[in-house]
């Protein structure tokens, strides 16, 4: 049909390369990422020459699978969406120069993405967006609200003032001896724990919606270390438990009150840490009778992806946004 736009997308701003083929924003035809949690797993975090060095040798190899799966070729796409940041520059840059190289060869449009914008869009593959909507968004190196009230429009009425949630889950992962990625293994452990200790929560001013982990996390660790010094036995899930629900607590609170001040017509959630099971429980409980309707990606759409870098794009094409062969990458890019 005449009416039909594929849009490629490529994603490479941390440790996964991907690329996916999605038909009008909101149809994934596929979505191919190649992980490389084995690769960074020993040295406990992301390395980011060596992220870099694997986007190179995997950036072909999943665009050609991309194709493979999507029985598609270059002339149904429409045009190219990729990451242009926030995130690792040396990996940004592989993406980035793909895209751009692919955009020129073929003579496609190129579209630059904001990778927060990306797991935004990732929703959009469950329902139609209602505005004016609210987004939490939860990631390793990101924890915000955003309120949207309309398509490519981002308002931040909630930051991190330092630790991100999941900056938080990893760091005490690592204080429990648990393997990296951290939070999967601190979420399957606080289920089986008690929240047998009171650590803190950052509720901040009455009036704001912004974030803080860092005390939060510092507790866990000074918890963790007078224990040892008193020789007394440490119960990991306990533990997992008491920080998960400081953690949770504080997120979805303040997502209900930022919800009903904005009167928002829907709640999103996204990144990462929207995988969390204890997190995807607590919202559906604080929302149940918000009459708001919550959506939560399914959990292979919350990790980084390229199909919600492609939805994201969809809206920017549709919006006659391009990108210049300028483009480049912006490790530090501002969400707008």
């Amino acid at each position: 049909m005449e009416n039909e736009k594929y849009i490629l997308g490529i994603e490479t701003s941390c440790d996964e390369t991907a690329v996916a083929i999605v038909k009008n924003g909101r149809e994934i035809i596929s979505n191919v990422v190649a992980s490389q949690i084995d690769s960074h797993k020993r040295f406990g975090g992301v390395v980011p020459e060596i992220a870099s060095r694997h986007h190179v040798e995997q950036i072909t190899v999943v665009l050609e699978e991309a194709f493979n799966e999507a029985k598609v070729t270059w002339d149904d796409i429409d045009a190219i969406a990729v990451t242009e940041g926030p995130g690792l520059v040396g990996a940004l840059l592989i993406g980035v120069n793909a895209a751009k190289a692919l955009a020129f060869a073929k003579n496609k449009p190129l579209i630059g993405v904001h990778h927060i914008a990306g797991h935004i869009y990732a929703n959009r593959y469950q329902s139609e967006f209602k505005f004016p909507l609210l987004a939490l968004i939860v990631s390793g190196g990101h924890t915000e609200l955003v309120l949207m009230k309309e398509h490519g429009s981002y308002e931040l009425i909630g930051e991190t003032r330092d630790d991100a949630a999941g900056e938080a889950y990893d760091k005490v992962a690592r204080m429990l001896g648990l393997p990296y990625p951290g939070g999967p293994h601190v979420d399957k452990l606080a289920a089986v724990g008690e929240e047998s200790i009171n650590f803190p929560r950052a509720w901040l001013e009455d009036d704001s919606f912004d974030f803080s982990f860092s005390g939060l996390k510092s507790s866990v660790i000074n918890t963790i270390h007078n224990a040892e010094q008193r020789g007394e036995e440490i119960k990991k899930e306990d533990i997992a438990a008491s920080f998960q629900a400081s953690v949770v607590d504080v997120l979805t609170t303040k997502t209900r009150k930022a919800a009903q001040k904005y009167q928002v017509k829907q709640v999103i959630v996204a990144g990462g840490v929207a995988a969390n099971q204890g997190l995807r429980k607590a919202l559906d409980e604080k929302f149940a009778d918000s009459g708001i309707p919550l959506l939560i990606p399914p959990l292979k759409l919350c990790t980084d992806n390229a199909a919600m870098i492609a939805a994201a794009g969809f809206i920017s094409y549709e919006r006659g946004l391009r990108a210049g062969w300028d483009l480049n990458a912006n490790p530090s890019l501002i969400l707008k």
